[in-house]
């Protein structure tokens, strides 16, 4: 039920009025464990403050804006009014961690204007939640504004606390970095600069994008963020070691002076705090959604969450190749070109893994590398005009690989890569989405590996904010959904606009198949689950088996053990779950392979039963329609004891359980593959004790 009711909230005077006479207008959460103040010092420059459970949790901090055409929006202000209002609904996920979302907060509006001669008015809203607050700025139509060419936001966030931190570096092109885990005083994006195994990269000032993790001393947890990224730059935040305060670093442009272009009137994305008493409760907010606006597309029951397989990672293992072959005219393949004989996308390989889904409960299987292009796809200045997304190599006969998918109930996903040559996708998006709405393909990866085009441009810049979001907006009408890889952040959008499904957004699985750093460590997913993932979902690309490579790259692998990779299915959440492995070694291990056959990828409720960031995770979660329950675990490099409690479970029901854990001599390293598996009736007053090896982890299905 939802219900929109206005009413004052209590703006306390007391604590409101300092030396300098200014009022301070407060507002709480609704279980009153959280509040927010809101003032004007004496030279009139708006600060804001938050306290949990009355500890000061973000002191003073200023907030305003730079212009390159304008006076700065900084000081000389006065409160004109103040709203306050009440909001409680309860909606529904097409697809998602749980069915229903309560969205429930207290809102205080402040309407403000300049006393000088400008006299520019800004409105600051904020929201604040039992699990968070979300504020942002809105400039409303006005006679002496009219353009707002902004060069930075100035956005404080003033801790109290030296933040045990999780964070990788503000990097304004690529977010592929591991994470680091230092005190806030001890974060250093410099150096982080030039990374061997990362496309492109660009670090301007010591700043970390966000999510940004923090636990404090006392067990609070913290994420900043923000939600409803629209038609704006992506915010880092800088940090300034010494006092502890966080600012934010809009993404910049070469092209221009300015960092954003906006027309008056406008608001700004939502700053976001998710502040929480333990580890598990960050992984339950839905703060970031939540702020986000309702569905505008409507009915979106033409994309089905699925797990897919796909000619992928044999291209990573070097086992085949996206590109057909090479030939005289590099700009793209011609008829003259002949087959290389390594070609992954063929007719005859995709059929392959078409079945092989047909028999193991996996609805689609994506495929990369079938379009022309290939040969000049990247490390060139000129990529414009290289890839076109409607014509496949000769030895791909993409309709009939649509007409056989169908025929064997599976999807094929449809690949996108741009190579960053945004201004041929964006020509030739109408094109491409119309091919597959006539071949009914309802979902395509786009990829966007490489430094922008135009020159100047950076990943998370207005102009890339704005191709990201306005290429979902056309999919969407041609029955399109759109996981993106090397995306802008996920903000909630996904709320807005649910064909958006998943991104990738962070260092991926396909680093363990040929980066030089030793590949991601066993402590990289339990920091995950506790950053990038309360932004949205990702398509991690779970279910390696073949652990260590031995055919084809001795010198790389997975760190993590098998039982680890299974849980992955049910600790990181997508709608989309790849199971990403060759089918010659799921055939090897069709013990293993059982549970991704049965495991769902829509769920109706997420139980996060234990957690620390960092260290590891344990998540529950209901499928939709079957009722059945999934569990997953996962460690870092450290062994672990986990106590399980079933009292999540439906009462008076009986489970068939199936535990598939690290076997006694696991090791993510020594002995990865060693798995055990048990069968066994569980219930509601169930318990059990798990052992989780180094670099390990553990899965479990709960059918009724």
């Amino acid at each position: 039920m939802k219900y929109f009711s206005m009413f004052l909230l209590t703006i306390l005077l007391s604590a409101c009025q300092t030396e300098e006479k200014q009022e301070v207008y407060k507002v709480s959460s609704p279980n009153k464990e959280i509040e927010v103040g809101f003032g004007l010092s004496k030279s009139g420059e708006a600060y804001y403050s938050v306290v949990f459970n009355k500890k000061v949790i973000v002191d003073t901090s200023s907030l305003g804006f730079d212009f390159t055409n304008t006076k700065s929006f900084s000081d000389s202000l006065m409160v004109v009014n103040t709203e306050t209002k009440s909001f409680n609904e309860t909606w529904q996920m097409p697809w998602g961690e749980q069915l229903d979302v309560i969205n429930h907060y207290n809102e205080l509006k402040i309407q403000l204007k300049e006393t000088s001669s400008l006299k520019r008015k800004m409105n600051l809203i904020f929201k604040v939640y039992d699990d968070g607050i979300g504020f942002r700025y809105e400039f409303p139509e006005q006679e002496n504004f009219k353009e707002a060419l902004i060069s930075e936001e100035n956005t404080e966030f003033n801790l109290n606390e030296d933040y045990k931190t999780f964070w990788i570096p503000g990097d304004w092109d690529i977010y592929e970095h591991l994470y680091n885990t230092t005190k806030l005083s001890q974060v250093d994006a410099i150096s982080k600069r030039n990374h061997p195994n990362l496309a492109q990269t660009h670090i301007p000032n010591n700043a970390v994008n966000t999510p940004v993790t923090m636990v404090g001393s006392d067990g609070i947890h913290l994420s900043f963020h923000e939600a409803a990224l629209v038609d704006f730059s992506g915010m880092t935040l800088q940090v300034d070691t010494e006092n502890l305060d966080l600012k934010s670093v809009l993404v910049g442009s070469e092209n221009t002076e300015y960092k954003v272009k906006k027309i008056v009137p406008f608001e700004t994305p939502w700053r976001t705090i998710q502040i929480t008493k333990d580890a598990p409760s960050l992984i339950e907010s839905r703060l970031i959604v939540n702020l986000n606006e309702p569905n505008k597309i409507g009915d979106v029951s033409w994309f089905t969450p699925m797990k897919y397989t796909g000619v992928w990672w044999e291209m990573h293992l070097g086992k085949s190749s996206w590109d057909y072959g090479m030939t005289q005219d590099m700009s793209t393949w011609t008829e003259g070109g002949k087959s290389n004989g390594t070609h992954g996308a063929t007719t005859a390989n995709v059929k392959n893994y078409i079945d092989f889904s047909a028999k193991n409960n996996i609805g689609g299987v994506l495929v990369e590398g079938w379009n022309t292009g290939w040969e000049h796809w990247i490390g060139f200045e000129d990529r414009e005009g290289v890839f076109d997304f409607v014509t496949p190599y000769p030895d791909y006969d993409i309709e009939e690989v649509v007409r056989y998918g169908k025929e064997k109930g599976v999807q094929v996903i449809m690949h996108h890569e741009t190579s960053a040559a945004t201004e041929t996708y964006t020509k030739q998006q109408d094109t491409a989405y119309a091919l597959m709405q006539s071949l009914g393909m309802h979902a395509v990866k786009t990829g966007y590996v490489g430094k922008i085009l135009p020159k100047g441009e950076y990943h998370h810049g207005q102009y890339m904010v704005n191709h990201y979001n306005n290429a979902v907006i056309k999919a969407a009408g041609y029955q399109v959904a759109i996981n993106a890889h090397e995306p802008i952040k996920a903000t909630g959008l996904r709320r807005t606009y649910p064909n958006t499904i998943s991104r990738e957004g962070l260092r991926g699985q396909e680093f363990n198949a040929w980066a030089t750093d030793g590949g991601n460590p066993p402590e990289h997913l339990p920091i995950v689950a506790f950053t990038r993932m309360l932004a949205g979902p990702i398509d991690y690309t779970p279910g390696i088996f073949d652990i260590k490579f031995d055919d084809y790259k001795k010198d790389n692998q997975v760190n993590t053990t098998l039982g680890q990779q299974l849980a992955l299915y049910v600790v990181i959440y997508s709608p989309v779950q790849m199971a990403a492995d060759l089918v010659e070694h799921y055939e090897s291990r069709p013990d293993a392979l059982q549970f991704i056959k049965d495991v769902g990828v829509d769920w109706e409720a997420t139980d996060v039963l234990d957690g620390a960031v960092g260290d590891f995770v344990v998540i529950a979660r209901k499928e939709r329609q079957t009722g059945n329950w999934f569990v997953g675990g996962i460690t870092d490099e450290n062994s672990r004891t986990i106590d399980l409690d079933f009292s999540f479970l439906e009462e008076g029901v009986t489970y068939k359980a199936s535990i598939y854990k690290d076997g006694k001599d696991a090791h993510w390293d020594t002995n990865p593959t060693s798995l055990e598996i048990e069968h066994m009736e569980i219930t509601k007053d169930s318990k059990m004790t798990l052992e989780l090896a180094e670099g390990g982890g553990f899965a479990i299905s709960l059918m009724k």
